[in-house]
């Protein structure tokens, strides 16, 4: 389903820019806070490192299970942009608790609840957005990646030096405010949008409404991977940061550079990185290469181990605090291993739904964050109780196991995207 008379910006449908400014502000909503969770519950709540871990881990796991419930609710009931609005509201609101310290615990319940409707809902517009066979449509993930990020981006540097230097509840507050931020800008920009579609109830078509096995096994088989790799991509918000806290020196000159600022640099450079990987994964489709997305994604696990062996290997030197530059080299080479893996999961996931069941299957890919996230607070809980190199090249094996699971599932996508075409 395409916008009746399109115009474009930047050569992409405008609903495109809607979807991904409206999601930039919930991720700026999102890395704001969670830039400043367990160094608020370290330093302002006075939680034990492993209690922070399993609380950060738990939070993050709930607020990635909801949206298995939520995609469903508005694919059968409210509709994407319903539940787009209601989802958006309610996270509004437990941003805003987030400022007292006796809701602490619901207000991060809140926001599990209303990310549930929200998450699912709004990525899964993408593919209305486009015609089938609209070559556009395969890069509009990457585009969309990188709006995303921006809000990444600022978060840490607003919210992150709002909490650190001002109190850690007027970090939360601007959060809340660009959770509403983006909430106006998606109900302003509606007229972008593709109508919505009918439900899925006496739909004719013989995929609409039910998963066929071949694409249960490869969203299992891929699930799993990820599930994996998230216990090690996950620390970047968790053993990571508290690791640059008080294993980095962070001086530059005369000044020093703030703890939060670090976590910018992940979509700063996904920002940066993107457009040529765009452009050189183009001139390989054009010269016949198009790419096999497990297989992509499997490269980037090993990207990401890579990452996380330097770290054990700063860690593992001499016993002065690390040079802030080795961290500033982690997140590049690890910023270019999440490009091959988690867009193009989105991805993968968004194209293999069956008709009437978008907002449903890109849940389950929020799912396997879910599982992933719960690993990574467990993972975390070990960074008190082995030595700092140890533990990070630990996370370098859970990442090259994650690459493996991805070469294996090769062949299970092939099958299944066998059978889509023919469907289609």
């Amino acid at each position: 389903m395409t916008v009746a008379n399109e115009r474009t910006w930047f050569g992409q449908p405008r609903g495109l820019t809607i979807l991904f400014l409206t999601n930039m502000w919930e991720q700026f909503s999102y890395f704001g806070m969670r830039a400043l969770l367990v160094y608020y519950m370290t330093k302002a709540l006075l939680f034990g490192q492993g209690q922070a871990s399993f609380v950060y881990g738990t939070y993050t796991a709930c607020a990635y299970f909801t949206p298995i419930v939520g995609g469903v609710v508005a694919d059968r009931f409210l509709g994407k942009r319903r539940a787009v609005i209601v989802g958006a509201s309610i996270m509004a609101l437990g941003h805003f608790m987030m400022a007292s310290d006796t809701l602490f615990y619901p207000a991060l319940a809140t926001i599990a609840l209303g990310n549930g409707l929200f998450l699912p809902s709004l990525p899964s517009q993408i593919n209305d957005l486009y015609a089938e066979g609209d070559p556009r449509r395969g890069w509009a993930y990457n585009v969309y990646y990188v709006g995303i990020n921006i809000g990444g981006f600022l978060a840490p540097l607003i919210c992150g030096t709002l909490g650190e230097v001002y109190g850690w509840h007027y970090g939360f507050a601007a959060a809340g405010i660009g959770m509403v931020a983006g909430l106006v800008i998606y109900l302003a920009g509606q007229r972008y949008l593709p109508p919505p579609p009918l439900p899925v109830a006496g739909a004719d078509d013989a995929r609409a409404g039910r998963f066929d096995r071949s694409t249960i096994l490869v969203l299992v088989a891929v699930a799993l991977a990820v599930t994996v790799f998230r216990g090690a991509y996950e620390q970047v918000g968790n053993t990571v940061a508290l690791w640059a806290d008080t294993g980095v020196d962070r001086r530059a000159g005369a000044a020093v550079i703030p703890m939060t600022w670090f976590q910018s640099l992940n979509p700063l450079l996904v920002m940066v990185m993107t457009p040529p990987l765009l452009v050189l994964w183009r001139r390989r489709a054009a010269a016949g290469h198009p790419g096999h997305a497990t297989r992509r994604m499997a490269a980037g696990a090993l990207v990401v181990a890579g990452a996380y062996l330097l770290l054990a290997m700063v860690a593992g030197g001499t016993g002065a605090r690390a040079d802030w530059r080795w961290l500033a080299l982690f997140f590049a080479v690890f910023t270019l291993g999440e490009l091959f893996v988690l867009p193009t999961g989105l991805g993968l996931f968004a194209r293999l739904a069956p008709r009437g069941l978008g907002a449903t299957t890109v849940a389950a890919w929020y799912l396997t964050i879910f599982s992933g996230s719960l690993s990574a607070g467990l993972v975390g809980t070990l960074w008190s109780r082995i030595g700092h190199a140890t533990f990070f090249a630990l996370l370098a094996a859970i990442a090259a196991v994650a690459a493996a699971l991805l070469r294996l599932a090769s062949p299970l996508l092939d099958r299944a995207e066998m059978l889509h075409k023919s469907d289609e």
